[in-house]
């Protein structure tokens, strides 16, 4: 069962875009969908608590190998706060993917609404 795309849309522009979501949203879609998670900050960021089944995968490394690294029709990206999962999103909508998820308020957000983290 393919969920309907919450949220909002990223800022009108041109072309394709990227979803931003709650981490409500979020986490409703990695229960119900095989949706590749990837999380873009440090390693050591990484490290001190990620969303269950994410990848690390740095953003400057994103960016130097992104076709190498992301594959299929969606990902969800998450960082700190939502900015360098932006760019990660932007990036992935840039390589033809077309259901691109960023979580709103990032790792912040998803830890203050209580979701699992591991370390």
């Amino acid at each position: 069962m393919r969920l309907p795309l919450f949220g909002r849309r990223a800022e009108p522009e041109a072309g394709p875009t990227f979803t931003w979501l709650s981490p409500a949203e979020a986490k409703e879609l990695l229960d119900t969908e095989h949706v590749p998670l990837i999380d873009v900050r440090e390693d050591w960021e990484y490290r001190a608590g990620h969303i269950p089944g994410a990848r690390l995968l740095p953003l400057r490394t994103l960016l130097r190998q992104a076709q190498q690294q992301i594959s299929g029709d969606s990902v969800m990206f998450v960082c700190a706060v939502g900015e360098r999962a932006k760019v990660a999103c932007e990036m992935a909508v840039s390589l033809g993917l077309t259901r691109v998820f960023n979580i709103r308020g990032g790792m912040n957000a998803w830890m203050a609404a209580g979701y699992p983290v591991e370390r």
